[in-house]
């Protein structure tokens, strides 16, 4: 596998401390800063792509990844939910903090060298 590009993005989940959401918002985030032609460039179809996510949530066992995967129309993701990410309480000291998630998403193909 080469590694072709990662992606950083970042959600949220004001209110309801809600770390899927968050997470599917950071992964959208990366997503749509730009427009991954990649599979096109090399002549391979979009189903080629391997993409890995990475999501770091402050309650990583409050993530539903099947979520996440949803949220890929093609490729072969993976996910993986970590420890990170940021949680701020509520100024009032009630109801849940503001969740703040990160997510890095790679994009790799199986590709031979061509310098072999």
């Amino acid at each position: 596998m080469k590694r072709m590009l990662t992606e950083f993005g970042m959600g949220t989940s004001l209110r309801r401390g809600d770390y899927t959401e968050a997470a599917r918002r950071a992964v959208k985030d990366a997503l749509w800063h730009n427009s991954i032609n990649m599979a096109e460039l090399f002549g391979f179809p979009k189903d080629a792509m391997q993409i890995t996510v990475e999501i770091g949530v402050q309650r990583p066992d409050q993530v539903d990844p099947d979520a996440i995967l949803a949220v890929f129309p093609y490729g072969q993701p993976s996910v993986a939910v970590r420890e990170g990410g940021l949680d701020i309480a509520r100024p009032d000291g009630d109801g849940n903090p503001t969740v703040i998630a990160n997510a890095a998403i790679s994009v790799s193909f199986d590709m031979e060298r061509a310098d072999v």
